[in-house]
């Protein structure tokens, strides 16, 4: 069985959840500063980078984070082209912590249209992809955000996705495609209605080899995505925890069945720099622990 076919069948079949490791740009700082860490420890893009590679490769190192409970870990591309302990990011995932690696490859938000926000253009993506399979990756992320229940724009926002999704598909990697339902919106659930109805009309025109997954936000009506879970072209579908805290997140969570998380915020809250590791990785373990056994249902 190939690596890719052993990947596919991690995540579609074992329990466990996903870890976002991908904040970038704009968001980094903010996830920095929530471990302890101030922007005087940086003085351009590079350091920070560096600095948050550093707290990332604490994380991954843990001996908390490691297959039994974690099916796959999502990347920023910086992450993906430094090393951990020596290997490449990707390899050290799979071959030392049999951790699935995935890629975050959308280049932000447009400005709000239709009450939603598409992705910016991705003129270089092709190339991405291509760097990406030969480092090992095996599958994909990009984000939309949808502020209002507004239908055409719901729709503009999956069309996107899919559309993106079939060139990461023949690229050879499976796209997580991840359409945020913003947990502010203020007609949530019928925004999440119109989402799971645009959803379901793109998953029915794929052919049976084409393979996705699906990160979406928490729903206000439990199993409302019973059936994109079910459906054949959908490898898992995951959750983003979106601004929930971590326990709200693990009580919602807990209470879809078949949908697993894949929290990044949730995932490293109370994680500090000045934490001895001994603190820290019992910190992470608890974490992990919580979040798996939201999952597992």
């Amino acid at each position: 069985m190939s690596s890719f076919d052993q990947q596919l069948e991690k995540v579609k079949n074992v329990p466990g959840f996903i870890a976002a490791l991908d904040q970038s740009g704009g968001s980094t700082p903010k996830a920095l500063g929530l471990y302890g860490v101030t922007p005087d420890a940086w003085s351009n893009d590079d350091e920070m980078y560096t600095v948050v590679h550093q707290m990332r490769t604490r994380i991954m190192t843990s001996p908390a984070f490691k297959g039994d409970r974690i099916l796959g870990a999502i990347l920023f591309e910086n992450t993906m082209d430094r090393q951990v302990k020596g290997k490449s990011t990707a390899s050290y995932l799979w071959d030392v912590k049999n951790v699935v690696p995935f890629l975050k490859v959308d280049k932000g938000l447009a400005d709000e249209a239709d009450g939603v926000q598409v992705m910016k253009p991705m003129p270089d993506l092709d190339k991405l992809l291509a760097k990406a399979k030969a480092a090992g990756i095996f599958g994909t992320k990009m984000r939309s955000v949808i502020k209002k229940a507004s239908a055409a724009g719901i729709k503009a926002v999956v069309k996107q996705q899919f559309e993106v999704g079939k060139q990461i598909i023949a690229a050879g990697l499976v796209p997580i495609i991840e359409p945020e339902v913003d947990i502010h919106c203020p007609d949530k659930a019928q925004a999440e209605d119109l989402l799971l109805a645009a959803i379901m009309a793109e998953l029915n025109a794929l052919s049976a080899e084409q393979i996705v997954m699906l990160k979406l936000t928490l729903p206000e009506k439990d199993n409302l995505y019973a059936p994109c879970v079910a459906h054949a072209n959908v490898a898992r579908v995951v959750a983003l925890s979106g601004g929930y805290s971590r326990e709200e997140a693990n009580d919602r969570l807990s209470r879809q069945n078949g949908m697993v998380a894949s929290f990044s915020r949730a995932l490293s809250e109370g994680l500090s720099v000045k934490q001895t590791d001994e603190k820290f990785n019992a910190m992470l373990d608890s974490s992990i622990a919580a979040i798996f056994a939201a999952s597992n249902t």
